[in-house]
C-alpha cells in the first residue's frame, strides 16, 4: 500500500491550506459568526466563562503589570478554534486600559508588512496576531527583536547599497494565537512571557455560556434545552452559540418560541446534528469505514474517495473530532473504527474470527473483519 494512503500525517513544514467547508458544527468563524459574536463577548475576566486555570494565571499577570505601571508581558494562546482566544486578547486590552489592534499571520507575508504595523503602535497598545504560526519566516525574525528589545531594523535599498536603519518602538504587548503551537519555532515561542493552552469546555460550562447568550439574544430557554444544545456543541462555545441561533429560529417558526429539550432535539435533527455532535460528513466517514471496509484499516485516500470528499477535507475537517471522541483511530496501517463507532451508528460489529484459523480483524486476532491468509504453498518433492 502507498505510504500516503495509510494513516501517515501530511508532510512536515507549513500546514496545507484547504478551502473552507461550511459546517454548522465547524469551529471556524464565518461572517455571521463574527457579527453575532461581537455583542456576546465578555469584556472582563469575571464575565469570561470556563478556562478557570488560564483565567487565574492571566489575572495574576495583568494585576502585577498594573501594579508596576508597566505593559503586560507578551502572551501566547494555543488551542482549537472557537475556545475564546480572541475574546481573552480583547479582555487583556480592556483590563490594561490600552488600545487594541488585530491582525493575522497570513496577512503578514513580508518583513515590511510587520514593520508597517509595529511602527504605528502607541505605547502600551495590545497587538493581537491571530494564526501566528502562518506568518512568514522573514517577519518572524523581525518580530524576535521587536518583542525583546522593542526595536526593528528597517532595510533601505538593495544589494550592496542596502542600509539598515534602527527604529525604536514604544513598549507594547503582543498577544499571539495559534491552533498549532508545534509549528512555532522555539526562538519565537520562548519570547512570550506567558503561554496558555485553551482546553475544550465541559457540558456544564457550555450550558452557562448558552444561558448567558440566550439572555443577550432575548431567547427564552429552559435548562433542559440548554443541556441538549451543550451536549452537541463539541466542547466549543462558538459552536454552542451557533446552534443556539439555529434552534431559536426553529422555536420561533415551529414552536411557541421557547427552547425546550424537545424543541432543541427536533431543530438539530433538521440540521442533521446527532446526539454526540456528529454531522453528515462525520457520519459519512464512519459509515463508509464500517459498511464498505469492515471497520478498517483503510488508507486515507481510499476513505476520502468513498465519501466523495478531498483527502485533506477528511483529514483536517472530519477526523480530529472523531479521534477525540474515540470513534476512529489513526494507525500505521490506516484508519480504524473503534467499538464505540459501531455502537454509535447502531451497527453490529463483524463476527469474531476463529482463533484457530489465525483470522485477523481491525483490532488484532479474533476481532473479525478480515479473511484468513491462505496456507503457504508447498514445493513439489525433488526427483
Amino acid at each position: 500500500m502507498n505510504q500516503n494512503d495509510t494513516g501517515s500525517e501530511t508532510a512536515p513544514g507549513r500546514p496545507v491550506t484547504i478551502e473552507p467547508v461550511y459546517r454548522l458544527v465547524g469551529a471556524d468563524a464565518d461572517g455571521e459568526d463574527r457579527a453575532v459574536e461581537a455583542p456576546l463577548r465578555p469584556t472582563d475576566l469575571d464575565g469570561f466563562i470556563g478556562q478557570e486555570r488560564v483565567r487565574e494565571q492571566l489575572d495574576l499577570v495583568l494585576r502585577a503589570a498594573r501594579a508596576r505601571g508597566a505593559t503586560a508581558d507578551h502572551v501566547l494562546f494555543s488551542g482549537a478554534p472557537g475556545l475564546g482566544k480572541t475574546t481573552l486578547s480583547m479582555i487583556i486590552a480592556a483590563e490594561m486600559d490600552a488600545p487594541f489592534r488585530i491582525t493575522s499571520g497570513p496577512a503578514i507575508q513580508h518583513a515590511g508588512d510587520l514593520a508597517a504595523v509595529l511602527s504605528s503602535l502607541t505605547e502600551g497598545e495590545v497587538l493581537f496576531l491571530d494564526e501566528i504560526h502562518r506568518m512568514s519566516r522573514s517577519a518572524e525574525e523581525m518580530l524576535y527583536m521587536a518583542m525583546e528589545d522593542f526595536r526593528v531594523d528597517v532595510v533601505v535599498g538593495t544589494g550592496l547599497g542596502a542600509t539598515p536603519i534602527p527604529l525604536e518602538l514604544p513598549p507594547f504587548t503582543l498577544v499571539g494565537a495559534t491552533t498549532r503551537a508545534g509549528l512555532l519555532v522555539p526562538p519565537l515561542r520562548d519570547r512570550f512571557g506567558f503561554t496558555a493552552h485553551m482546553d475544550f469546555y465541559a457540558p456544564a460550562e457550555l450550558e452557562r455560556v448558552i444561558h448567558r447568550s440566550a439572555r443577550l439574544l432575548d431567547v427564552a430557554i429552559e435548562p433542559e434545552g440548554a443541556a441538549e444544545i451543550a451536549g452537541r456543541s463539541r466542547g466549543t462555545p462558538r459552536i454552542a452559540n451557533r446552534l443556539l441561533r439555529r434552534v431559536r429560529d426553529y422555536a420561533q417558526v415551529k414552536a411557541d418560541g421557547v427552547v425546550t429539550r424537545e424543541v432543541a432535539s427536533a431543530a438539530l435533527a433538521v440540521y442533521e446534528i446527532d446526539g454526540r455532535g456528529l454531522d453528515r460528513l462525520d457520519r459519512a466517514v464512519l459509515g463508509a469505514l464500517l459498511s464498505l471496509f469492515g471497520g478498517g484499516p483503510v488508507g486515507l485516500s481510499t476513505l476520502a474517495v468513498a465519501v466523495g470528499e478531498e483527502r485533506e477535507t477528511v483529514e483536517e475537517v472530519a477526523e480530529p473530532f472523531l479521534v477525540r471522541e474515540g470513534l476512529l483511530a489513526r494507525t500505521p496501517r490506516g484508519r480504524v473504527a473503534t467499538p464505540a463507532a459501531w455502537a454509535h451508528l447502531g451497527l453490529a460489529p463483524l463476527p469474531q474470527g476463529d482463533p484457530g484459523t489465525g483470522q485477523q480483524g481491525p483490532f488484532g486476532a479474533g476481532s473479525g473483519g478480515h479473511v484468513a491468509s491462505p496456507p503457504p504453498r508447498q514445493r513439489p518433492p525433488r526427483r
